[in-house]
């Protein structure tokens, strides 16, 4: 991926030309929102584009790593895309760090960005200074998600506390409905152990193990901690019946009363909305239980490779722009579930759980990166891997997964 995002580097001999005024402004853009609530989230850009007079070719992946793949094809045939979208992550510097991608701090300077974005924010999106990163919105990813019929049924109340969970799930168990809706990815059961990682650990122990903190794997609480996880193991459907599910499907599932929970960042209201579901009638939220003083933040973005074509800089900054506009920000954020990335949107545009969320950006309070944010994209990926091998693996145990871990913190 590097060598061929370096090309393009080297294939950019000189600056673009402006496009003639009026004649409309073109970008291709490289993104993997394709679930119902994303694709509807994103069409607030693609309209707002368009009913500027300018022309959207889209270009749909299935997941992140295809849309670097698609990237890295188009870079090495020498015809980059105009926009991609990316995570405004830790390993997302590397981009302007290898000077392929554009900044727009002219865009963000004009426009008070750094006014009107929390901290968090402007650090991912920035390299030395200068902003290379147009941020669409904030998702938080320790997120529960309930539904109301199977709680109401069973006489439930949204759960305070591990033994809650433990305890209703057990009982909506018994009811014979699915207790906790997940899909047959890995990287769902990695959110549920960042969850119970907060909870054993606390913010500082959290952190560090985000960090990459390989002594801290070592610790007793972590054997703890996978117990925790393969115990909720238990309460899902067997791996074989979900494997072929997507966290979509699980979400759908929590809406019409078919399964009782959910793990899931606030993407999945998004979801249940564009599924006909709505919040405190078909289903409930609440920051899981151990995290409720914390925000895990991942930030979306869309990210400028440097081309010779024609009037491509001139769009891409015009694309920053049109991502940033108060409106379209709240628009996007109430189709896709998540936050603007402007704390200067009035928050009656959005439901209660986005409020919520809202309310605790603006306060600061306890934002923290996501576990994918803030580890290096490698050491993310193994660990991702280990942590959803053990979830569905009942040979495998808490002591042989824990040692898997500490060897992905060290591999360098």
């Amino acid at each position: 991926m590097k060598r061929a995002l370096l090309a393009v580097a080297l294939a950019v001999t000189g600056p673009s030309t402006p496009a003639l005024a009026g004649d409309g402004m073109s970008v291709d853009v490289v993104h993997f929102w394709i679930s119902k609530s994303e694709s509807a989230a994103l069409d607030v850009f693609r309209k707002a584009w368009v009913a500027a007079g300018n022309r959207w070719t889209d270009m749909p992946a299935a997941n992140k790593v295809a849309v670097q793949r698609a990237v890295s094809d188009r870079i090495a045939n020498g015809y980059p895309p105009a926009v991609m979208q990316w995570n405004a992550n830790d390993g997302s510097r590397e981009l302007p760090q290898m000077g392929i991608v554009q900044d727009i701090d002219d865009v963000a300077e004009a426009d008070h960005w750094r006014d009107v974005m929390p901290a968090t924010v402007l650090d991912r999106i920035s390299y030395q200074g200068k902003v290379y990163f147009a941020p669409t919105n904030i998702h938080a990813e320790n997120w529960l998600w309930t539904s109301r019929k199977i709680f109401a049924d069973a006489g439930l109340k949204m759960p305070t506390s591990w033994d809650d969970i433990f305890t209703f799930a057990e009982k909506i168990k018994a009811a014979g409905h699915v207790p906790i809706a997940l899909g047959g990815t890995r990287w769902e059961v990695s959110l549920i152990f960042n969850d119970i990682i907060y909870h054993e650990f606390g913010p500082e122990g959290y952190a560090r193990l985000m960090s990459g903190d390989a002594a801290l794997v070592q610790d007793p609480r972590m054997i703890e901690a996978l117990g925790m996880l393969s115990r909720l193991s238990d309460y899902v459907e067997p791996f074989a019946k979900r494997k072929d599910k997507t966290w979509a499907d699980a979400t759908a599932a929590v809406g019409a009363g078919e399964a009782g929970m959910q793990f899931m960042g606030d993407w999945a209201k998004g979801e249940l909305v564009a599924r006909g579901y709505f919040a405190d009638k078909d289903f409930d939220c609440s920051l899981v239980p151990g995290t409720s003083i914390a925000y895990f933040m991942v930030i979306d973005a869309f990210a400028f490779p440097l081309t010779n074509r024609d009037g491509t800089a001139d769009a891409q900054k015009a694309f920053a722009r049109m991502i940033l506009d108060r409106d379209n920000q709240v628009a996007f954020s109430r189709i896709k579930g998540s936050l603007p990335v402007r704390t200067d949107v009035d928050p009656a545009g959005l439901d209660r759980c986005g409020q919520l969320g809202l309310e605790m950006i603006r306060a600061k309070k306890g934002e923290v990166s996501a576990q994918s944010q803030a580890m290096p994209s490698q050491m993310s990926e193994g660990w991702i891997g280990v942590v959803g091998d053990f979830f569905n693996d009942k040979n495998m145990s808490p002591s042989e997964a824990q040692k898997r871990l500490y060897d992905i913190l060290t591999q360098h």
